[in-house]
């Protein structure tokens, strides 16, 4: 049975080891960047989500008020206007998908 399930656990065990290698390359390319280190003090958020909002974001000076920033992440009702109604929906979703999905993780983990 050894036989059998070692170049099994031999492969499991050298995925962990890179998986590990990756994590910590991540951690530290985040701290080494003082926008995502900052970001990293906010509870909840992690080196991932950081270095996801500092890509996405790149330059913040590009946005003339921070709500355009949820704007440009799709985290904004969707409206739906016809004649005299005037429908809020659910987020547009209309932004890049992975900074909102870290985002609501981020704050899921902040409100739990």
């Amino acid at each position: 049975m050894k036989v059998l399930f070692a170049p099994l656990i031999a492969s499991m065990e050298a995925i962990e080891e890179q998986l590990r290698a990756y994590n910590r390359l991540l951690n530290d390319r985040a701290k080494a960047d003082e926008v995502c280190a900052r970001l990293m003090s906010v509870p909840g958020v992690g080196p991932i989500t950081a270095l996801t909002f500092t890509a996405t974001i790149e330059d913040p000076h590009r946005f003339a008020r921070s709500e355009d920033v949820g704007a440009y992440a799709g985290l904004v009702p969707r409206r739906s206007q016809s004649g005299e109604r005037d429908v809020s929906g659910h987020i547009s979703k209309a932004g890049d998908p992975m900074l909102r999905k870290a985002l609501y993780e981020a704050a899921n983990v902040a409100l739990t």
